[in-house]
C-alpha cells in the first residue's frame, strides 16, 4: 500500500505539472465508520470530517485531486453475557481521530457528476477508549464507567483506498459521497487480532 501511495503521489506531481486548471475548496461532513476484522459487536459510529483539497484538471474529463482532511472515526460495540446468574452488558466507544492525506483520481462522466477512486494514507492524531459496564441480578442493577487515552493500543499510520461519487451544482457548490476500506491492520503488537477502519463519509464542497 506504501508503493501504491507513492505512486499516487508521483501522479499528482506529474498532473501539477500538466495542470490545464487549478481550483482550492474547502469540504467538511458527516462520518459513519466502524471497525472490521476481528472487532467483536462493532458497530457505526457517527463523527465529521472537515479540511481542504486542490482539484487539478488534467483535462475536460480528468482531474486529480489531493485532500488534507481532519476526520473522527471509530466505532461502537455491545456485548452481553451471562455469568454466574448475573446479566452483563459492556458497552464502548473507541473515538479515533485521524489526519488523513487521499490523493484522488476524478473522472467527469458529465459536465457536473464525477467518480473517483484512490488511495489515502492516515495519521493518528488521538484515541479516546469510552466504556460502561451494567450488571444485574434480579431488580438489582449496577453500573460502571471508565475513560482512557487509547492511542497506545492502535497504530500511528494508516493505509486506505477511497471510491466515491459527487455532483457539483454550481461551479462553487458540490456534494459527495465516499466509501473507504482501510487496507492495514491499526490493532497495536497483537498480529494474531485483525481490525481495519471503514468509513462513509457524506460531504459538501466550496470551491473558490
Amino acid at each position: 500500500m506504501k508503493k501504491v501511495f507513492l505512486t499516487a503521489v508521483a501522479v499528482f506531481g506529474f498532473a501539477f505539472a500538466n495542470a490545464q486548471e487549478v481550483k482550492y475548496g474547502a469540504k467538511a461532513g458527516l462520518n459513519l465508520s466502524n471497525f472490521a476484522g476481528d472487532a467483536q459487536g462493532a458497530s457505526t459510529k457517527a463523527g465529521f470530517q472537515i479540511g481542504g483539497y486542490a482539484e487539478i484538471k488534467i483535462s475536460d474529463k480528468f482531474a486529480v485531486q489531493p485532500e488534507l482532511l481532519f476526520s473522527a472515526q471509530g466505532a461502537k460495540s455491545k456485548i452481553s453475557y451471562t455469568q454466574l446468574g448475573i446479566f452483563v452488558t459492556e458497552k464502548s466507544t473507541e473515538k479515533l481521530n485521524y489526519l488523513n492525506i487521499p490523493v484522488m483520481a476524478k473522472y467527469y462522466a458529465t459536465e457536473k457528476l464525477y467518480i473517483e477512486a484512490g488511495p489515502q494514507i492516515g495519521f493518528l492524531m488521538s484515541a479516546k477508549s469510552d466504556s460502561e459496564t451494567t450488571a444485574t441480578l434480579g431488580t438489582l442493577t449496577e453500573s460502571t464507567s471508565e475513560s482512557e487515552d487509547a492511542k497506545k493500543y492502535y497504530n500511528s499510520t494508516d493505509f486506505g483506498l477511497n471510491v466515491g461519487l459527487g455532483y457539483n451544482f454550481t461551479e462553487n457548490i458540490g456534494a459527495g459521497v465516499r466509501y473507504t476500506s482501510g487496507l492495514s491492520n491499526i490493532a497495536k503488537d497483537v498480529p494474531s487480532y485483525k481490525v481495519n477502519n471503514t468509513n462513509i463519509a457524506l460531504s459538501v464542497a466550496y470551491t473558490f
